[in-house]
């Protein structure tokens, strides 16, 4: 039985946000309690909107990024449009905006000047790479972002670099906006200020390519590519059984003489110089992947992940995305819910943080575009008469 709300029950958020990395960050905060008020454009709205049509009829990035959230369309462009989120961040505790850089200033909605007139407000500010310096008006779309930081050089096989298969950049600098939200409203219950928040895409992906930048500043060379195979660690790296491929991790030579010994069937490879250590299992990584795959292709998926399971080595299975949705785990902790939609009920993930003493997180409805503008302007004591004009006048949607 829960015994505490929500942890951000009773915290406003306002936003102006496009794509993955603003919304990314707000649907944590709406998960967690926070009531999420999102400014949309009357003409089409937040463009995700328009990336497909996979979620039946809507867009698979803005199904993710945008339960538990209310949608306000009004035209920023129209001075009546901006006085009205100028009044709503008025009564905010958080803004955020990721709008190109240079457009949120010229609205006088960027975190400085908004911080600067509300002592209280946490005002994050969401660009590409960072607001000054020579890349700071360059278009930071996600691929190239992780262009930028290097991702895609340490990611593909030796003869193919590739994007990582999720938008990396947009969800670090997502989870980087949210934690400082966190952190922000922490030191606002301490100080009783709130402050700007400043998050980029190359600074939260560069951080995310810790290893890689280390290994090659102080070692003298980045890491290879190297398919699913770990450049620095093996075995580690995807074998072949009779009905699939079974993923497999050594991290230390005690696991070796483990694995040798009760999966390999070849004892004499815990002592074997060529094998004993890690440094002389990675310079002989052919010789090394050969045997255990010697090992693993007669058996199939299921009887190697049990074997393996049994020494106590490292395993998993190379799942679909299909797979990943119908995973027993999650399952059997019963991770799924319906969200509301305005195709239906859609299945949708809870969210990775958990509160046992708390109530579930909310995974209130994804909103249609405009769905909640008549009742916040009301909210906001715009009379009925000016909400028809401002509709007519196409300020509002």
């Amino acid at each position: 039985m829960s015994t505490q709300p929500l942890p951000l029950a009773g915290v406003t958020v306002v936003t102006v946000e496009q794509a993955v990395a603003a919304p990314f960050a707000t649907r944590q905060l709406a998960d967690l309690g926070a009531r999420v008020v999102k400014i949309e454009r009357p003409d089409g709205g937040d463009f995700a909107r328009g990336y497909d049509t996979a979620a039946r009829g809507l867009a698979s990035h803005f199904v993710w990024c945008n339960r538990g959230k209310e949608s306000v369309a009004i035209d920023l462009k129209d001075p009546r449009g901006l006085a009205l989120v100028r009044k709503m961040v008025a009564g905010a505790d958080v803004f955020v905006q990721n709008l190109a850089q240079g457009a949120a200033a010229r609205l006088g909605l960027d975190a400085a000047a908004l911080c600067a007139a509300h002592p209280w407000l946490i005002a994050v500010d969401v660009s590409g790479y960072g607001a000054e310096g020579p890349y700071a008006h360059k278009r930071a779309y996600d691929m190239l972002v992780q262009c930028e930081a290097g991702l895609v050089s340490v990611t593909g096989t030796p003869e193919q670099p590739v994007k990582s298969g999720v938008p990396a950049a947009d969800i670090a600098a997502g989870m980087y906006a949210f934690s400082g939200v966190l952190a922000a409203l922490v030191r606002r219950g301490t100080t009783g200020r709130g402050g700007p928040v400043e998050v980029s895409l190359l600074d939260s992906l560069a951080e995310w390519m810790g290893h890689p930048l280390h290994h090659g500043m102080h070692g003298g060379a980045a890491p290879a590519r190297t398919g699913l195979a770990h450049a620095v660690i093996a075995p580690y790296d995807a074998y072949p059984t009779t009905d699939g491929l079974v993923l497999l991790s050594v991290q230390n030579d005690r696991e070796w003489r483990r694995l040798a010994e009760r999966v390999l069937g070849r004892p004499e490879l815990a002592d074997d110089p060529a094998f004993a250590t890690n440094t002389a299992r990675v310079a002989g990584r052919a010789a090394t992947d050969a045997a255990v795959a010697a090992a693993l292709a007669p058996l199939t998926a299921a009887e190697a992940l049990a074997r393996l399971d049994a020494a106590g080595i490292a395993c998993a299975r190379l799942n679909s995305v299909a797979e990943l949705a119908d995973h027993p785990q999650l399952t059997a902790r019963d991770r799924w819910r319906e969200v509301e939609s305005p195709v239906g009920p859609l299945r949708a993930l809870l969210p990775p943080i958990v509160f046992p003493d708390a109530p579930e997180p909310r995974m209130d409805r994804i909103p249609s575009l405009g769905q909640d503008t008549d009742e916040v302007l009301a909210e906001l004591g715009v009379p009925e008469a000016e909400v028809k004009e401002l509709r007519e006048a196409g300020v509002i949607a």
